[in-house]
């Protein structure tokens, strides 16, 4: 058994470590609610917009834009990964990681070559070890990410489909359902698919005015940057859920264990007294 100072140290160590824990968990719960207000303010225009694209995908115009067109076959792909920037919440990176992952692998089987768009860090070092190709990387967004912070890593992308340097575009994140439940996803963003953002009801044409091609091309990149954004938003409202609930069962788990400590300590320290009275027994009788 180890003598009652080793234990009293640990005792000390685990207590100082369930105070930062707590204290983290305090910071999470605090900027969970900020995250949060941030991505439901950015779902309206997203789900509009996708809306939008659906309804545009399904119309029969004059014109048909290239990020409405399926490839006839898919020699390169580029994967969106949006990850966070620190660790310490829970399995929130790895299980969207590994679904990027079996993809990578998926497409790699399927002779494809894959690009990787990285917005954030820890995506950035796993693609890196990985040994994949990464085009764009994004880290340091802080608590309030900002549209143009991102806009360059997007548009790497987009020029590369437009160059035909892509045939398809997958975008992953963390889709934040409650404080619980985060959900690792995978959604195409080009070409789009109508049929992933919902049929529209009844017939669909559209009046471009001053052309099909140039508002098109407005509508579509808005469409892509909207979706990507809520991705971010979606992706950091989950971090802070997941830090929270991380950082609380590490406090709990810490309480635990002082006392498993303690009882050890008590019973440690309890030995020693019965031994000392023993030996001051045996020495008086001895006498």
């Amino acid at each position: 058994m180890a003598g009652t100072k080793e234990i009293r140290n640990k005792i000390k160590s685990v207590q100082n470590t369930s105070k930062i824990t707590k204290a983290m968990e305090m910071v999470a719960a605090s900027k969970m609610r900020k995250a949060q207000e941030r991505m439901r303010a950015a779902r309206p225009f997203g789900d509009k917009i996708r809306a939008v694209a659906a309804n545009i995908s399904h119309a029969n115009p004059e014109y048909r834009h290239p990020y409405l067109t399926e490839r006839d076959t898919v020699k390169r792909a580029a994967m969106i990964v949006v990850t966070t920037d620190k660790g310490l919440c829970g399995a929130l990176n790895t299980n969207v990681l590994r679904m990027a992952l079996a993809q990578y692998k998926e497409w790699q089987a399927d002779g494809e070559e894959i690009d990787v768009c990285c917005i954030g860090g820890k995506g950035v070092g796993f693609m890196q070890r990985l040994g994949a190709n990464v085009v764009a990387e994004v880290s340091g967004l802080g608590d309030a990410p900002k549209m143009e912070t991102i806009l360059g890593a997007i548009k790497v992308v987009l020029d590369g489909y437009n160059e035909d340097k892509f045939d398809q575009v997958v975008l992953f994140y963390n889709k934040f359902i409650n404080t619980m439940k985060q959900e690792p996803t995978m959604e195409q963003l080009l070409p789009v698919k109508g049929e992933s953002l919902g049929v529209p009801t009844g017939a669909w044409d559209y009046i471009y005015e001053p052309d099909a091609k140039e508002v098109l091309d407005q509508v579509l990149n808005r469409y892509i940057e909207a979706v990507v954004y809520q991705s971010v938003a979606e992706n950091m409202s989950s971090e802070q859920s997941a830090r929270m609930v991380a950082m609380k069962s590490a406090s709990d788990n810490a309480a635990t264990l002082i006392d498993e400590l303690t009882l050890v300590y008590n019973k440690s320290r309890q030995a020693a007294i019965t031994q000392e009275l023993s030996e001051i027994v045996s020495g008086a009788s001895a006498v």
